[in-house]
């Protein structure tokens, strides 16, 4: 199987975005399989700086890009999004860009929906994006969603906008929040209609005669697996499932396609918005990986908490997630520090332990148990060959090998697409 998943092993923010668009050129076909507009990937290719959410991070190579069933997909975010990256020139047209015709709509109603909840959470607040993300989900488990599809059928969207404001437009009012009338709604689904509909494609018959072709398929995931619905810090979540498992669900093909599965892994940790973490670190030297590392959200501006690397949490979401070997990226990050810690246990209540509790209470009380390594004083950054690199970061990278029970295929060093050490080709690695 010559396929790739990639996904995110940590808290998201890893790298996915140029690590996909670096092997989006080996392959024909890159895939979005789940998540939505709370995503944010950065692409530096040369001087120009792309910043997407929606979009497959492929479009900058020019592959066929593809927006799965298991995406919610707010209309007005994404024809936005074309829009931004139209102007920075790239042509974004039916061509390259297909959008699974089953897949849910967020609607300004689930946008409100979310800020209310949150809003009425006080201290207890999830730290959602507030962009709709988790009322679209309920929609979808709930059967009222309305589907790309639906945009079509001018009498589908009245009777299922009908029942999908009996029900959140008396959640809003009990939460004190305005409400939606249906002929606004009705009318702004129907102006946006002919701008996405020409996009909307049976994507999963696309997929399977790639797939019989023998050609190359990349699945791009969004957010990670600390972040997944089941597996995560809950409830500090997502509202889908981020592991590879779910790539097939949710581009509609069998989960034998999904190949070889690549993590994306950070050189050290983050984490934007609430919930446990805990490596945090709260001193100059997590001020300073913040700052080299330029920690702040892409879709929100949110500064990023900083620690050090969990090695606890990345066997965790190696086992969980179905990953075969890691991308290590912002190596470069750790240059010029004197030692690195790296955890490798916990104490919690008096007891060492090997793994995060799923309790929340529990997962606050944890405690870090570190190794330390010695850091290296040279310069990473840029490099592009494995033997160039200083021999203590070498030897960090061995270390995070052995900690975690996989190989690192792929570093990342520097921002840019070919600031990239290529020890292994996933799209040519058995899995046998």
């Amino acid at each position: 199987m010559s396929n790739v998943t990639v996904i995110g092993v940590q808290w998201g923010d890893e790298g996915k975005g140029k690590i996909v668009d670096w092997l989006a050129s080996r392959a024909e076909v890159v895939v979005r399989f789940q998540g939505g507009h709370n995503a944010g990937h950065t692409l530096v290719v040369g001087e120009n700086i792309y910043k997407l959410s929606l979009l497959p991070s492929g479009i900058v190579s020019g592959k066929l890009c593809i927006i799965g069933n298991g995406v919610v997909v707010d209309p007005h975010a994404l024809l936005a999004e074309i829009a931004r990256v139209e102007d920075q020139g790239l042509k974004v047209t039916p061509d390259i860009l297909r959008i699974a015709e089953n897949a849910p709509l967020i609607l300004p109603v689930h946008v409100a929906l979310d800020c209310a909840r949150e809003a009425a959470r006080g201290t207890r607040q999830i730290g959602t994006t507030g962009r709709g993300i988790g009322p679209a989900y309920e929609d979808k488990v709930a059967r009222r969603a309305i589907r790309l599809c639906d945009l079509a059928e001018r009498k589908t969207l009245e009777w299922k906008l009908d029942e999908l404001l009996l029900h959140h437009n008396t959640l809003l009012a009990g939460l004190g929040a305005s409400t939606f009338e249906k002929e606004k709604l009705l009318s702004c689904l129907l102006e946006t209609a002919p701008k996405i509909l020409p996009f909307m494609a049976q994507t999963w018959d696309i997929l399977e005669n790639v797939n019989k072709r023998g050609k190359r398929i990349l699945f791009e995931g969004a957010q990670a697996v600390m972040l997944d619905v089941d597996h995560g810090t809950y409830p500090f979540v997502t509202s889908s499932n981020t592991v590879a498992a779910n790539a097939g669900v949710g581009a509609g093909l069998s989960p034998k396609s999904i190949g070889f599965v690549l993590g994306i892994v950070k050189a050290y940790c983050t984490r934007v918005g609430k919930g446990p973490f805990p490596t945090e670190l709260f001193d100059d030297i997590g001020r300073g990986l913040g700052e080299r590392g330029h920690e702040f959200g892409t879709v929100t501006g949110r500064s990023r908490r900083c620690g050090w690397f969990d090695a606890i949490l990345a066997r965790y979401a190696v086992r969980v997630g179905g990953i075969d070997g890691l991308a290590l990226t912002k190596l470069d990050v750790l240059d010029g520090l004197d030692e690195i810690k790296v955890c490798v246990g916990y104490e919690c209540d008096g007891q060492t332990i090997d793994r995060l509790p799923s309790a929340p209470a529990a997962q606050e009380r944890v405690r870090p148990v570190y190794e330390t390594l010695e850091g290296w004083k040279e310069t990473t950054h840029g490099i592009q060959r494995w033997d160039d690199l200083p021999m203590q970061a070498i030897h960090y990278v061995r270390r995070l090998e052995e900690l975690i029970g996989v190989p690192i295929i792929l570093l990342s060093t520097g921002a840019d697409r070919q600031d990239t050490i290529l020890k292994q080709d996933p799209f040519e690695t058995s899995l046998s």
